[in-house]
């Protein structure tokens, strides 16, 4: 049954289990930090207040949990936990042996981090190095990557080039011919790079930041 101390303690939990406020998620989910203050759960009038979809559907998004999962945090069927997902440095991934040739982890020298759990039993994490993602990802973040997800127009992604380079940009257009790419600094180019030289493009679910 959704009731209104049930959705809200929903949203609670999602952001305690990424290691945020509520005011935390909100900022993280692009809303006023304000949205999920407890102070605006009840109105003047004393009515409850209820959470939009829209509201919603951003936390989700922004956090890389899925519909479901939080349908049954409400229902107490489930918790936003944790889990240990594989981890390397995004430099090191253009090397050769820690990828199939479809971008799933593989081989030895993996390290292991514990992050909020991610519906996606492929997932792994990239540690950012260097300066060339800024504003959005700054040296130390971990980003989620779901190799298993069809990404859209808009999304945030990890590309791999036949020759080794590794890249984390956001997909203004896929075709069969060539992949469109948004670089997030910008003092960086965007990019356009032949289907014929992508190895595997991955998408982000999920980052620390």
């Amino acid at each position: 049954m959704l009731t209104h101390t049930r959705i809200w303690n929903a949203i609670d939990q999602l952001a305690e289990a990424h290691g945020m406020s509520a005011s935390g998620l909100a900022k993280k989910a692009g809303l006023d930090p304000t949205t999920f203050n407890r102070s605006k759960r009840i109105a003047a009038d004393g009515r409850p207040r209820w959470p939009s979809t829209e509201s919603v559907a951003k936390i989700l998004h922004a956090t890389g949990s899925t519909l479901e999962n939080f349908l049954d945090i409400v229902g107490g069927r489930g918790r936003a936990g944790k889990r240990t997902v594989p981890l390397i440095g995004l430099a090191q991934a253009g090397r050769g042996g820690f990828f199939t040739d479809a971008g799933f982890p593989a081989g030895n020298g993996w390290d292991e981090v514990t992050l909020p759990d991610i519906d996606d039993d492929h997932a792994y994490a990239l540690e950012i190095s260097g300066d060339s993602m800024l504003p959005l990802y700054r040296k130390g973040d971990t980003i989620v990557v779901s190799p298993a997800s069809k990404p859209r127009k808009g999304d945030r992604v990890v590309v791999k080039t036949t020759d080794g380079e590794v890249m984390a940009k956001e997909l203004v257009r896929k075709t069969e011919k060539q992949i469109e790419l948004r670089s997030f600094n910008p003092s960086h180019k965007d990019r356009t790079i032949p289907m014929s030289e992508v190895a595997w493009i991955a998408r982000i679910l999920w980052s620390s930041q």
